[in-house]
Parts: structure tokens; C-alpha cells; sequence
């Protein structure tokens, strides 16, 4: 019988992860990297994704991080990532969905041009991901795609409406593509992160920010690396038979 730590391994496995440079994205990558991942990071500042790329392979004493620059709202940058993925590795295990936008507005001040980004990489963007991953994890027999959502997207908050909806709509993705993909053993799941220690939330006024806390049970922010621990769950075969399923990651927070 394989043991939970071994299962807990990615050696051998091609982990895609976008949004990559910081956060829960940057996190996943060294998590998954130091489980013995081959990780490519993805984002749109090429500089930061080097050095982030060069981190790692410094960390971990061998070359398992390599760099793709790419806008995952635009479908023609996506495909050709994907091409670019499949001359160098010819295969996908893994994919960590993470890029995305947090760009908050009461109705009356929500625009198209605020519609039209938020969407674009939070929702239109995991999907044109998504089409090409699983066609690569199809012709190794299967792989893990992994959506990041948010507790906006399950719960709603005042002045989220863009957000949430983006956010909402990657769990209706996240569950039909679980059962479109499930044949070809391509799991498909989402994790939705409360209030995360990220540059998303570090912006928030001093009341704001108390006022979030004061909703968690467990009553500490949560971090990028207890998102990148459920990623890792699911990226693994600790979660072979997991599929259509959103975790939540947020200490018993309540909207």
C-alpha cells in the first residue's frame, strides 16, 4: 500500500501555475517544487517571474522552476503558452488556475471597462486555460486542474458584485468540467480562500481590515501557504477520486 507521505509527492509531475509571482500563486509554486514538482510559473511581468523562477531553483539546489510570460485574458497569449509548454515538456499533470483581479465597486459606479477585466482574467481566462491543459493531460491519461474562487464567489458581499460574480461563475465552470472531463481522468476542483494575507487584502482601510478579522472563528488571517497546502492536496494522489468539489480555505469566516 502506497503510504500518505509518498502520495503526498508530485516528483514527476509537470505543475502549471498562473498568477505566480506572489501570493497564494508564489506559494503553491514553492510548495509544490519542494514536493518534487517540475513547477512553471506564469504571469505577465517576465523580470519578477525569473526571480521568482531563480528563487526556487536556488532553494531547491536543482533547475524544477522555469518562467512563461502570458495575460490569460487573452486567448491567442494562452494558446500559444500551451504550445510553448508542449514542445518543452510534451505533457501536463497539473493546473493551478490562481491568476486573477480584485477590482471592488458599488453598482451605480461598476463600468464596462471594470466588467470586461475582472472577468477577463478572473473567469474567461481559467477557461481558456483550462481547454488546453486538458488536452495535454488527456494524452498522458488524466491530471488535476485547480481553480482558485473566493468565499465572495459562494457568499456575496456589499460592493463585490463584479468580483462575486466572476468568482461564482468559476464554481459553475469548476463543477461542469469536473463531469465533462472525468472520463479522460481529468479532476476538476476550486478552493475558495476567505481573508488571505495577500496584496489583495493588504490594501484594506485599518477598520475594514479589523471588521474582516472579527468574522474569522479561528481568529487569525489565513496565509498563502494554507491555500498552497489544499492545492497540494488536490494537485497530488492523496485526492485520485476527488473531483467537482470547491474546499473552502477560511478558518470559519463568516459573510
Amino acid at each position: 500500500m502506497t503510504s500518505v507521505v509518498n502520495a503526498a509527492s508530485l516528483t514527476g509531475k509537470i505543475c502549471l501555475i498562473t498568477g505566480a509571482t506572489r501570493g497564494i500563486g508564489l506559494a503553491a509554486a514553492r510548495l509544490f517544487a519542494q514536493n518534487g514538482a517540475q513547477v512553471l510559473l506564469v504571469g505577465r511581468n517576465a523580470d519578477e517571474l525569473a526571480q521568482r523562477a531563480a528563487e526556487i531553483n536556488e532553494t531547491c539546489g536543482a533547475e524544477v522552476a522555469a518562467s512563461f510570460t502570458c495575460d490569460v485574458s487573452d486567448d491567442t497569449a494562452v494558446k500559444d503558452l500551451f504550445q510553448a509548454v508542449f514542445k518543452r515538456y510534451k505533457r501536463l499533470d497539473v493546473l493551478l488556475a490562481n491568476a486573477g483581479v480584485l477590482d471592488d465597486a458599488l453598482l451605480g459606479m461598476v463600468n464596462r471597462a471594470q466588467i470586461e477585466r475582472v472577468f477577463g482574467a478572473n473567469t474567461f481566462g481559467l477557461i481558456y486555460c483550462a481547454q488546453y491543459a486538458s488536452r495535454l493531460m488527456a494524452r498522458s491519461g488524466g491530471g488535476s486542474i485547480i481553480n482558485i474562487a473566493s468565499i465572495i464567489g459562494t457568499n456575496g458581499n456589499a460592493g463585490q458584485a463584479v468580483y462575486g460574480g466572476s468568482k461564482a461563475a468559476v464554481l459553475g465552470i469548476t463543477k461542469s468540467l469536473a463531469k465533462e472531463l472525468a472520463p479522460g481522468q481529468i479532476r476538476v476542483n476550486a478552493i475558495a480562500p476567505g481573508f488571505i494575507d495577500t496584496a489583495m487584502t493588504q490594501g484594506l482601510s485599518e477598520a475594514k481590515f479589523a471588521e474582516r478579522m472579527d468574522s474569522i472563528a479561528m481568529g487569525r488571517i489565513g496565509t498563502p501557504e494554507d491555500v498552497a497546502r489544499t492545492a497540494l492536496f488536490l494537485a497530488s494522489d492523496l485526492s485520485t477520486y476527488v473531483t467537482g468539489q470547491c474546499i473552502g480555505v477560511d478558518g470559519g469566516m463568516l459573510i
